[in-house]
C-alpha cells in the first residue's frame, strides 16, 4: 500500500500540480486536504494548459477518484466552474468526491477578505481575496457551514444567522458597508447544493477503505512550507497548515499512513505575495528570469500577479524539507536556467555579521538578512528533450548534485519542461 504526500518546500508555486499529474497515472486516488481556491496548480497535457484551483490534479485520468477532503476550504463556485471547463475542453468526466464534512467558502468570506485588504492598503499581506483567512477564522470559531448543512435549510439558515450576527456590526461600523442578511444568501447556496449533490460522500470512510485495501493514494498539498502559519514567514502565510504532517488530518487518514513525502522545489526561487524573500532579484536579472520561467513566465496561476523571483535558496529549502519530513525532492524547472553562463546559488545568509546556514531566521530577522552566493558554471543549452540524468550536460548534473548536497535530501526526479513526460527519474 502506498500513500504519498506531494508538498512544497518553499513559498508555493514549485510545480506540485505537474508532479501530481505525472505520478497520478499509477494511483487510484488524488486528494486535496487543505487550502482552497487561493492557489493554482498549472498542468499541461494533450488537452492543453489548465490552472486548477479547487479540483485535485488527478482529474485528467478517468480511472482516478479525486477527493476534496474535510480539511479544505471548499469554494463551490470555483469547483463547478472548473468541472464545466473540463467538459468544454473535451476532458472525460472526472470522478470527484467531496467530503460531507468539508466547510464552504461563503460570499461573506470573500467580501471580508477584500474589505480588509483594502483597509490595510500597503500594509496588506498579499491576500488573493478568495476569502481564505475569514473562512478559517469562522471554521475555528465554530461559525462555519459544512457541506452537509446545505441539505438542511433550517439548519443552514440558523448557521448563517449565527455567523452574521457579529459580522454585520463589523461591516457597518468598521467598513461602512451595508449589512448582509442570511436569507439573501440562501437561494444561491441551495442552488449550488443541488449541483454539488452528486459528488458529496463520506470521503474519510472511502479513503480508509482504500488504504485498507492497499490502493495507491496521492495527497496533494497547496502552497509551501514557508507559507505555513505555525512554521513559515508569519504573518505572510496562508491560514491552513501546508505541511505533510497535516495531510492525514485534512484527508481523513490515520497518521501513520504516509510512507513517502515528495517535497517539490524549483531550481531557482519564486514567490507570489508579500513577505521576506532573501534571494530576491531586481532589475534586468529579475525580468529575464521571470520571462523565461515556466511555460509562459512566472505569473501567479490564481492572481496573474508577476511572481517575485530569485536564485535557489538553500537555507530556506533545507528548512522547508525538514519541516515537510521529505523523503525525497522533486527539482522542477531546471531547463529554465539554460540561458546562464554561470548560475548563482544562495548557500547561506549574512545576518548581524554572522553567516547562517542551518537555521532559518524568524520573520523579523529575515527582513535584515542578505544572501551569500556561490557560482556554478552554466550549461548554455536546451535540455528540454533529455530524458535521463546521465544525458544531461555535465554542468547541469553538477548543479543538481550541488543542490542535493546543500539540502541534505536525495533529489529523486528532475523536471526539464512543463509537460508530464519532461520528467527525469533518477
Amino acid at each position: 500500500m502506498t500513500v504519498t504526500a506531494i508538498v512544497g518546500a518553499n513559498w508555493g508555486d514549485e510545480g506540485k500540480g505537474k508532479m501530481t499529474d505525472a505520478l497520478a497515472a499509477k494511483s487510484s486516488f488524488v486528494v486535496r486536504y487543505q487550502g482552497g481556491s487561493n492557489a493554482g496548480h498549472t498542468i499541461i497535457n494533450d488537452y492543453g494548459k489548465f490552472a486548477l484551483h479547487m479540483l485535485p490534479s488527478g482529474v485528467f485520468y478517468p480511472h482516478i477518484t479525486n477527493v476534496i477532503g474535510p480539511g479544505t476550504a471548499l469554494d463551490i463556485d470555483v469547483l463547478l466552474r472548473e468541472i464545466e471547463e473540463l467538459r468544454g475542453r473535451g476532458v472525460s468526466e472526472p470522478r470527484i468526491r467531496v467530503s460531507e464534512r468539508a466547510q464552504v467558502v461563503l460570499p461573506i468570506h470573500r467580501l471580508f477578505d477584500e474589505l480588509e485588504e483594502q483597509r490595510l492598503g500597503a500594509k496588506g499581506f498579499g491576500s488573493t481575496k478568495r476569502g481564505i483567512a475569514p473562512f478559517y477564522a469562522d471554521k475555528y470559531a465554530k461559525l462555519g457551514v459544512q457541506v452537509a448543512d446545505l441539505y438542511d435549510e433550517d439548519r443552514l439558515l440558523q448557521r448563517l444567522e449565527q455567523s452574521l450576527a457579529a459580522k454585520n456590526i463589523v461591516l457597518t461600523e468598521l467598513y461602512c458597508h451595508d449589512p448582509v442578511q442570511a436569507r439573501d444568501l440562501l437561494p444561491e447556496l441551495l442552488n449550488q447544493a443541488e449541483k454539488l449533490r452528486p459528488y458529496v460522500s463520506d470521503t474519510s470512510r472511502l479513503l480508509h477503505d482504500a488504504y485498507r485495501d492497499g490502493e495507491s493514494i496521492l495527497l496533494e498539498g497547496q502552497l509551501g512550507a514557508l507559507r505555513d502559519p505555525d512554521h513559515g514567514i508569519y504573518p505572510y502565510s496562508t491560514s491552513s497548515s501546508t505541511l505533510a504532517g497535516y495531510a492525514p488530518v485534512g484527508a481523513g487518514l490515520p497518521p501513520y499512513a504516509i510512507t513517502r513525502i515528495i517535497a517539490v522545489v524549483k531550481a531557482y526561487s519564486s514567490c507570489v505575495g508579500a513577505g521576506p524573500f532573501v534571494s530576491e532579484l531586481g532589475g534586468d536579472a529579475e525580468d529575464q528570469l521571470r520571462r523565461l520561467g515556466g511555460d509562459a513566465g512566472e505569473y501567479g496561476a490564481t492572481t496573474g500577479r508577476p511572481r517575485r523571483v530569485g536564485w535557489f535558496d538553500a537555507v530556506a529549502t533545507r528548512y522547508g524539507c525538514m519541516l515537510q519530513g521529505a523523503t525525497e525532492v522533486a527539482l522542477t524547472n531546471l531547463d529554465v536556467l539554460g540561458y546562464l553562463d554561470e548560475i548563482p546559488v544562495c548557500t547561506s545568509y549574512e545576518l548581524d555579521g554572522q553567516i547562517i546556514k542551518h537555521t532559518f531566521p524568524i520573520t523579523s530577522k529575515l527582513q535584515e538578512a542578505n544572501s551569500v552566493l556561490e557560482y556554478l558554471p552554466g550549461w548554455r543549452s536546451d535540455i528540454s528533450q533529455i530524458r535521463s540524468f546521465e544525458e544531461l550536460p555535465e554542468a547541469a548534473q553538477r548543479y543538481v548534485l550541488f543542490v542535493e548536497e546543500l539540502i541534505g535530501v536525495k533529489i529523486g526526479s528532475v523536471s526539464v519542461g512543463p509537460n508530464r513526460e519532461q520528467l527525469i527519474v533518477r
